[in-house]
């Protein structure tokens, strides 16, 4: 989704340098791109040539809104979703690289997830996760968001989410799908 036409922001808004990960401080009135919207973020071209992630929550400074995308999901919400498992591996299909516009479960980020139940009650979910490229600075901040949106999963009061480096990540992971939507052979 590459909008040809500049967006200029309605206030000063905090965003994040892609790939870096470093904080920078956008000034109101600045232009820019919007490149994606996808997994309760926005992935936006600025008038200065670099990429950057702004949160779902500050869409405002964009003139558009993210309701609803950190939205628990329902066991209706899941095809045959009764399973908490099903309902956590539904959330994390809500994940989406900032540079990429496929869920991280489809580009083969995730290299294990499993839940457990909890002796008190609810459940604990457990993901281990890589990125495409070990430079990439976005690691804590998609860590991040898969934290918070396995805790908006019903049954789910624990998440241990781990970002790790073995086996290094290559496109043979990326689903046939995935492949397809990227026009990858």
């Amino acid at each position: 989704m590459t909008d040809e036409k500049p967006i200029a922001l309605t206030r000063q808004c905090e965003a994040i340098m892609i790939p870096s990960g470093e904080k920078v401080t956008l000034s109101a009135g600045s232009n820019v791109w919007l490149t994606q919207s996808l997994g309760g973020s926005f992935t936006a071209m600025t008038d200065h040539g670099y990429m950057v992630r702004i949160d779902g929550a500050d869409g405002d400074v964009l003139g558009v809104s993210m309701a609803g995308d950190l939205a628990a999901v329902s066991a209706d919400a899941v095809p045959g979703g009764d399973s908490i498992e099903e309902r956590v591996w539904s959330q994390l299909r809500s994940c989406f690289d900032p540079e990429i516009p496929v869920n991280i479960v489809d580009l083969g980020l995730i290299y294990a997830c499993r839940t457990e139940g909890l002796g008190a009650g609810g459940h604990k979910a457990t993901v281990r996760f890589t990125l495409t490229a070990q430079g990439c600075g976005m690691g804590q901040f998609l860590k991040e968001d898969i934290r918070k949106k396995l805790l908006a999963v019903p049954g789910v009061s624990e998440a241990d989410v781990d970002l790790v480096w073995d086996p290094p990540w290559n496109q043979s992971m990326i689903s046939p799908e995935a492949k397809q939507q990227l026009g990858i052979e």
